[in-house]
């Protein structure tokens, strides 16, 4: 018999103590769960910069962490939460220029549309066609996201002014782990190998990598797009610039792009008459809508090498089920899980 016997009852009890344990801390944990995920991302993402600033700091962390703090929140929490301020206070805005562009009658074409290269032909027909039935073929479609948008907007932020304490939070646990980052990473990279040997360490690895190629890859070429159409409007004179800059920044984030807006822009000029600006908006917004196909690659490239779609359906998915803090939670669940899973296919073959 086993000299030293563990019943199941004993078992069972332990199993659930450890639960209960974990359940507990998660409980207690649960109202800075968000600004904690957020702090994390934020700083595994400009660790590398906050090293160097360090050593451009006569090697003082305390200093190196004031300036990131402070570089986080003005660079990145305070645009982000005046976007989504901006958004929601004016959403009922936003509906109400869907139904007006709804309703609208579209101008004809002018004549240098057909004289463009490649897709002249192709544009003309297409303006065209809505120039003889209006925008009510696509007003029912058009509303409903509209308002689905700013109301989905309106629902993440939810309270402004917890909105904006949840943000000073975020700056506050990032400054805590720019001072406890060594520790906390060697201690990440152990546990990762206690629960899966080197492949645990390293899928710990992967997700420090994933984090900066999304932060890389998505926000900044988002930020980018955003500036870049913001001046464009600006430059043309389109009403609320300040707003529609806003509006881009988080569309860009949630994957659907700068066009809606700055399409919706252009047309809107050529309806007022102003065909000179309304030109140059066009040329503009279509540099704007495919700068995002030549940086965002090659930024998500420098975090890490996953593929592309890949990290687009974590983006996606992740903005869709968890929100805001999606953007990097999915693609780092994927771009675990995928690795993982490529590495077991990969053992089996060497094996066989």
């Amino acid at each position: 018999m086993n000299s030293n016997p563990r019943d199941l009852t004993q078992i069972t009890l332990a199993v659930l103590f450890i639960g209960g344990l974990l359940l507990a801390t998660f409980w207690v944990l649960k109202p800075f769960l968000s600004a904690l995920l957020w702090a994390t991302m934020i700083v595994v993402a400009t660790w590398p910069l906050m090293l160097k600033l360090q050593a451009g700091l006569w090697n003082k962390r305390s200093l190196a962490v004031a300036v990131m703090s402070l570089s986080i929140l003005l660079m990145l929490v305070l645009p982000l939460s005046m976007a989504i301020a901006a958004v929601v206070e004016n959403s009922d805005k936003i509906v109400g220029w869907a139904k007006w562009l709804a309703e609208s009658r579209v101008p004809p074409p002018p004549e240098w549309v057909a004289t463009l290269p490649l897709i002249g032909d192709r544009l003309q027909t297409f303006w065209q066609s809505y120039v003889a039935s209006g925008l009510e073929d696509i007003a029912p479609k058009l509303i409903p996201h509209a308002e689905g948008i700013t109301k989905w907007f309106a629902a993440q932020a939810g309270d402004l002014s917890l909105l904006f304490m949840q943000f000073l939070l975020i700056v506050v646990i990032s400054a805590i782990l720019y001072v406890t980052g060594d520790e906390a990473a060697v201690w990440m990279r152990r546990f990762g190998s206690r629960l899966g040997g080197e492949r645990g360490e390293g899928a710990v690895v992967l997700v420090g990598q994933a984090i900066r190629g999304v932060a890389l890859g998505v926000v900044l070429t988002a930020l980018l797009q955003a500036v870049a159409g913001g001046i464009g409007l600006a430059i043309a004179g389109i009403p609320m610039a300040v707003l529609l800059t806003a509006l881009i920044f988080l569309l860009c984030i949630a994957q659907i792009g700068a066009g809606l807006v700055m399409f919706a822009a252009v047309g809107w000029l050529f309806w007022s008459g102003d065909t000179g600006w309304g030109i140059f908006l066009l040329i503009w917004s279509i540099v704007v809508t495919t700068m995002d196909n030549f940086i965002r690659p090659f930024l998500i490239k420098q975090g890490a090498d996953l593929p592309i779609v890949l990290i687009f359906a974590g983006v996606i998915g992740g903005l869709l089920s968890f929100g805001l803090v999606g953007i990097f939670v999915g693609p780092v669940v994927l771009a675990v899980s995928y690795t993982l899973l490529d590495a077991w296919v990969k053992a089996g073959r060497q094996a066989s």
